[in-house]
């Protein structure tokens, strides 16, 4: 790997880990009570707890990922591993996490009237800003997985070469044949 891409690829790795982290702390730290209506915590929203697990679990490859690429022999043998892993697992869970949150964050602010449910942030104003937070960074965290995403896809794709413009010569005498039978 080339070394500028080589270190634009471990510092947006190195940068996804704070964000995760953070994202991962606000959730886990996220709850306030209500004197009329109880407590609420990020274990009472399955999104929640659902986010808190893949922001974990994303810091922790994003740091096993950024060390491997500078110590492991691997990443220059075998960047499907980390196209894999990049785009498939990481990415796609950390989407999937962010909607989720992202249309709890919304019911909350905004309810539901067609089903009567009522603004829960009218009640939980600090619940609610922080869970707005954690999205947020959480978004900013998927940028910098989807960047190395593509960083990984075209160290994967450039082992191979690009596909010739000249048609062969099979394809031109199966062309000829076609355009004979048909006349």
């Amino acid at each position: 790997m080339a070394p500028r891409l080589k270190l634009v690829d471990s510092s947006l790795r190195l940068a996804a880990i704070p964000l995760s982290a953070a994202t991962l702390c606000l959730t886990v730290t996220n709850h306030q009570d209500n004197t009329d209506l109880g407590p609420v915590a990020y274990k009472n929203i399955q999104g929640l707890s659902y986010m808190a697990w893949i922001s974990g679990i994303s810091a922790a490859y994003a740091l096993v990922a950024a060390l491997s690429i500078w110590f492991v022999k691997c990443s220059a043998s075998k960047p499907w591993l980390f196209f894999l892993f990049d785009q498939k697992m990481i990415a796609y869970l950390m989407v999937t996490s962010g909607a989720g949150v992202s249309e709890i964050v919304y019911l909350a602010y905004y309810g539901d009237r067609t089903v009567t449910w009522s603004e829960a942030c009218r009640s939980y104003p600090t619940f609610c800003n922080r869970m707005t937070l954690a999205v947020i960074i959480h978004a900013l965290a998927l940028f910098c997985f989807i960047a190395f995403t593509v960083i990984s896809a075209y160290r994967a794709f450039s082992l191979f070469e690009p596909p010739s413009l000249t048609p062969s010569k099979e394809v031109e005498a199966s062309d000829n044949t076609t355009s004979r039978a048909a006349a």
